[in-house]
């Protein structure tokens, strides 16, 4: 079931993140975060009226997803980058499709023009599920990140929606 964010899923939702810094390329970060970090990032973005989606399942958070504006300045206020990640043991679920569905219909009806998603250039598994929900590759940074004592390619996918409202 997906449902919005609340702050008692903070604790699965740091797990699922802490578990993603170290085990994969997903976030070019090196240290975890804090539950307090992360409770501070969730007032922001409900702050921001950005969605904060978790998937339920059974009562444990299994995935989560949000979006926010690509960057700071007034000229990117309809264009948004989003995150989706999944617990390790919910994987091949569909989860994260299910997520990535979701924040698209909110996005339409919050007038974004265009998602965008920065996918680490060997997240095969990421790239699909963004190209089966129509996202078009628009290029590649070459050595954009160093994680894992590799230099990391970051590439980017974005979706084209609706216009925004006026």
């Amino acid at each position: 079931m997906i449902r919005l964010m609340e702050e008692q899923d903070l604790p699965g939702v740091l797990d699922i993140y802490n578990d993603i810094i170290l085990t994969s390329k997903a976030v070019y970060r090196y240290e975890t975060q804090l539950l307090e970090e992360k409770r501070q990032w969730f007032k922001e973005q409900q702050t921001l009226g950005n969605p904060l989606l978790v998937f339920d399942e059974n009562g444990i958070v299994a995935g989560f997803a949000t979006y926010s504006q690509f960057r700071p300045y007034p000229g990117y206020k309809h264009t948004m980058e989003h995150s989706v990640y999944v617990h390790k043991d919910h994987y091949q679920k569909g989860i994260a499709s299910q997520l990535m569905q979701e924040l698209i219909r909110i996005a339409k009806e919050q007038g974004v023009k265009t998602l965008v998603a920065g996918i680490d250039g060997e997240n095969i598994g990421s790239i699909k599920v963004h190209e089966k929900l129509g996202f078009k590759y628009v290029g590649t940074i070459k050595n954009a990140g160093y994680k894992f004592d590799q230099w990391l390619d970051l590439a980017f996918y974005q979706l084209q929606l609706t216009e925004p409202k006026a």
